[in-house]
């Protein structure tokens, strides 16, 4: 906070003189030398890009096994500074622990790389994602503390579940019999159970920041496969309506959602747990739903639209004033974008794109106002 503001407030007289002092005498307490950091950091970015480029220049004349070496000491030696003073450093800075966790979970992720390159070796990519995820996720887990962690914990299971998904379907030239699609839809949806686990977690663990933000991905990562379904089904990608072996993955898939959100309605029984459970189950019947409605231009929109709208509703009830503003947002926007599908003819014509910008102002200026009329105050509620 600048000087000059805090003597303006005082000048507008929305603080006395005293309160004045008491805040220019924290601020110059607490003042950060921005300049002087960057300056740092521009150094030891010069010698960090110096010290990548004189390796990768002569990467092919140092040994393979000495270059393995080296990346397991510099693991060893993280996961050592982390087990011998992970309190303390703690106490002086929790941000320096959440830094030297993702380094080594980074670390240890390019090993795998490094391993193949060395001794020209090939598997799945599911197959090192998943030893580095079963090596590394109980570390993140056990000493993470917000986004960074969190989201290496669960990016890291997504990632490695997509890929297994993958390389089991192989080029798509034949449909898997049911069984191997009830399994992978299984599989596909098993992130989002880390919403109840980081639920229950909330509760009993001192790194409520971390757990909140995981229990936030998972709840996104169920959000954001609903909306993929519905945009799938508005372009005829499921090959076609009815009760068929892909429906019945969509179902499995939506099953696992439903049992995740239950868990966490359970497990945070006040009004944020069940409005985040109720999202989470309410993503879960969205996939089967917009199967059923494959290849039709309105019924996947109303869908979509649908399911932010409950998403609005659940951040009323909440209080989550960031969650209601782009749950209105997003409503808006695809309003926006089936006016252009439902109208594409008419858009060719200069009266169409006149039509067209007035619809895009008036659902942007119906957006701000709902926004600003109906939206939890600010610090009300917490996801």
């Amino acid at each position: 906070m600048s000087a000059r503001k805090i003597a303006s407030w005082h000048d507008a007289g929305l603080i006395d003189a005293a309160t004045r002092d008491r805040l220019l005498a924290y601020e110059a307490a607490h003042a950060r030398p921005l300049a002087l950091w960057a300056v740092f950091g521009i150094g030891a970015l010069a010698i960090g890009l110096g010290l990548v480029s004189l390796i990768a220049a002569n990467w092919e004349d140092i040994p393979g096994q000495l270059r393995l070496g080296v990346h397991l000491a510099l693991i060893a030696g993280v996961l050592a500074v982390l087990f011998l003073r992970e309190g303390a450093l703690a106490e002086r800075s929790p941000w320096a622990v959440e830094a030297l966790v993702f380094i080594a979970a980074a670390l240890g992720l390019t090993f795998f790389g490094h391993l193949g390159q060395v001794y020209q070796t090939a598997s799945p990519l599911w197959q090192p994602l998943s030893v580095w995820w079963v090596l590394f996720a109980p570390l993140l887990l056990l000493t993470g503390r917000s986004w960074p962690a969190a989201l290496a914990v669960l990016g890291g299971a997504v990632w490695t579940t997509w890929e297994y998904a993958t390389e089991t379907t192989g080029d798509g030239s034949a449909t898997p019999d049911m069984a191997l699609l009830l399994w992978l839809a299984l599989v596909i949806a098993l992130p989002v159970l880390f919403a109840p686990v980081a639920a229950w977690c909330r509760a009993h663990s001192a790194r409520q920041d971390f757990w909140r933000r995981l229990e936030q991905l998972a709840l996104a990562y169920a959000v954001a496969g609903a909306c993929f379904a519905t945009i799938i089904a508005g372009f005829g990608g499921f090959g076609g309506p009815g009760l068929t072996q892909e429906w019945a993955s969509m179902a499995t898939s939506g099953a696992v959602a439903l049992v995740a959100g239950l868990g966490v309605a359970l497990v945070r029984p006040g009004v944020s747990g069940r409005m985040a459970g109720a999202i989470i189950g309410g993503a879960g019947l969205v996939p089967p739903l917009a199967y059923a409605v494959d290849n039709a231009a309105l019924p996947p929109a109303l869908l979509f639209m649908a399911l932010w709208v409950g998403i609005a509703a659940a951040a009323l009830a909440a209080h989550w004033r960031g969650v209601f503003q782009l749950a209105v947002g997003v409503i808006a926007l695809r309003l926006i974008i089936l006016s252009f599908e439902l109208a594409g003819d008419l858009l060719m014509s200069g009266f169409g794109l006149i039509l067209a910008g007035v619809m895009i102002l008036g659902v942007a200026w119906a957006a701000v106002r709902v926004s600003k009329r109906f939206a939890p105050r600010e610090h009300e509620g917490e996801a």
